[in-house]
C-alpha cells in the first residue's frame, strides 16, 4: 500500500531532486505543503520535517475523471519527503491500491498501475 524509498541525501536536497523527477516525466507540482512548518507556525513541537508535493499528469487524471467523476476526491497524487528520526524518507501511498479500493473498474486499475510505476521512478531517481 505504501511505497518508501530512504535515502543519504539531506532533506532539503532530496525534495529540490523530487521536484526535478517530477517536472522531467511530465507531471506538474501543483503545491507543495509545508507540514512541518505549518505545524510549528502553530506552537506546536514537531522535530521532523515533511514535504507534501501535490503531482499530475493533466492526460492521465483527465482519463481518471471520465471514467468516475467521483475520484476527484482521490486527486491529484502525493509523494512525501520526510525525516523520520534523522532518516530521509520520499514516499507514496500507492495509486493502484489506493484506486482498487475505490473502484473495481479495470481501466482504473491500468492507468493507475502507469502512473504508479513513473512515480516510482520519480521516487527512485529523487533518493
Amino acid at each position: 500500500m505504501y511505497y518508501i524509498a530512504e535515502t543519504s541525501k539531506s532533506f532539503e536536497q532530496a525534495a529540490a531532486d523530487l521536484d526535478t523527477a517530477v517536472k522531467n516525466h511530465k507531471f506538474g507540482v501543483l503545491h507543495i505543503h509545508d507540514l512541518g512548518k505549518t505545524l510549528r507556525s502553530k506552537g506546536i513541537e514537531f522535530a521532523e520535517e515533511c514535504q507534501v508535493f501535490e503531482v499530475c499528469n493533466p492526460v492521465k487524471a483527465a482519463q481518471v475523471l471520465d471514467i468516475d467523476m467521483r475520484l476527484n476526491m482521490a486527486l491529484p497524487c502525493r509523494i512525501s519527503v520526510y525525516t523520520e528520526k534523522g532518516q530521509v524518507k520520499i514516499g507514496m501511498i500507492e495509486p493502484a491500491a489506493m484506486l482498487a479500493a475505490l473502484s473495481s473498474d479495470d481501466r482504473l486499475a491500468t492507468i493507475a498501475k502507469e502512473v504508479e510505476q513513473t512515480i516510482i521512478t520519480m521516487i527512485e531517481e529523487a533518493k
